[in-house]
C-alpha cells in the first residue's frame, strides 16, 4: 500500500514521526494506519502507541495473514507471513467438509485462512482467554467453534478419532533465547506463545503424543519449526507412529513438518 493511496488527511506528519523514531518502512505504517484510524486525532494516539514499541499490528488492530485482515488485540500473538506456508501445507490435503483443527490458535489466523478457501468443520482452541476472545471475533464469522484450555484437554471429546487436519503453530523457541527476540516480540507477546521449553520442543512433543489419538485414519497434523529443529521434530513426529516430512520455503524463510497417521487396516 503506498501512501498516496490512502488520503484521508495529512500523511507526511505520520510519516516523520515514524521515522525519527527509526521506523525503518516508515511510509508503509503510516499508510496502513491512516487507513484504519478513522481521523487526524486516532492516528496520532496510534502514532504514538507505535512509537513507544508496541506491534503495529497491535497498534492497528489487525494482521494481514493470506488476504485476510486478522483481528489482533493485545496480549495476543501476531501471526507471521512465514507461517502461511503451514496453511498452504493444510490446504493440500484439506478436503471440502474436513474436521479441520486450530490447536494453540491465538487469533485463530490459521483456521480463519483455511476456511476461506475450504468449507470445513473448524474448531480451534487456545489457553489464553485473550486469545480465545480474539479468536472468536475471527472463527466465529465462520463458523468456528472456539475452545479455552490446554491443547487437547480444551477440545469435545466428540472430536477424539475425526480430525482430519490439525493446525498446530506450537511455540518452538528455546526458553534461553527468548531473551533475543526482537522486543516487539519479547515484549508484547505472551511468553506460553512463544516459550518451547529447553531444546523448544517441549510443547511439540505433547501435540505429537496426542496426535493419534485424536487424528482420523490418514488424519495430517502440521507444525512450523525453524530450520535447524525440524528434523528433529520429523522425529519426533515419527517416533508417535505418524509418517513425518519437512516442507521448506526459502522465500518465506519456513519450514513445515508434517506427519500423517496411517490408514485403519482391515
Amino acid at each position: 500500500m503506498s501512501v498516496s493511496s490512502v488520503p484521508s488527511f495529512e500523511v507526511a506528519p505520520v510519516v516523520d514521526r515514524l521515522r525519527a523514531a527509526g521506523c525503518v518502512f516508515a511510509e508503509d505504517e503510516a499508510a496502513l494506519i491512516a487507513s484504519t484510524a478513522r481521523d487526524q486525532a486516532e492516528a496520532a494516539v496510534m502514532v504514538g502507541r507505535r512509537i513507544a514499541g508496541l506491534p503495529l499490528e497491535h497498534v492497528l488492530g489487525w494482521a494481514s495473514f493470506r488476504g485476510l485482515r486478522i483481528a489482533v488485540d493485545p496480549g495476543v500473538f501476531i501471526p507471521r507471513r512465514r507461517t502461511e506456508l503451514l496453511v498452504a501445507e493444510a490446504l493440500r490435503v484439506t478436503a471440502p467438509g474436513a474436521v479441520v483443527v486450530d490447536l494453540g490458535c491465538g487469533s485463530g489466523a490459521l483456521g480463519a485462512a483455511v476456511a476461506a478457501e475450504r468449507p470445513v468443520e473448524l474448531h480451534a482452541a487456545d489457553i489464553e482467554l485473550a486469545a480465545v476472545r480474539c479468536a472468536r471475533r475471527n472463527l466465529e464469522p465462520r463458523l468456528g467453534h472456539v475452545y479455552q484450555g490446554d491443547l487437547f484437554t480444551a477440545l469435545p471429546a466428540e472430536l477424539r478419532g475425526r480430525i482430519d487436519v490439525l493446525l498446530a503453530n506450537v511455540p518452538y523457541v528455546p526458553t534461553n533465547e527468548i531473551r533475543l527476540l526482537p522486543p516487539e516480540a519479547r515484549l508484547y507477546e505472551p511468553h506460553v506463545t512463544l516459550d518451547g521449553g529447553p531444546d523448544g520442543l517441549a510443547t511439540l512433543r505433547r501435540v505429537a503424543a496426542g496426535a493419534t489419538g485424536w487424528l482420523a485414519p490418514g488424519g495430517h497434523v502440521f507444525v512450523e519449526m525453524s530450520e535447524h529443529q525440524a528434523p528433529l521434530a520429523r522425529a519426533v513426529l515419527a517416533d508417535h507412529g505418524l509418517t513425518a516430512r519437512i516442507t521448506t520455503d526459502d522465500q518465506l524463510g519456513a519450514n513445515v513438518v508434517s506427519g500423517t497417521k496411517p490408514q485403519a487396516t482391515a
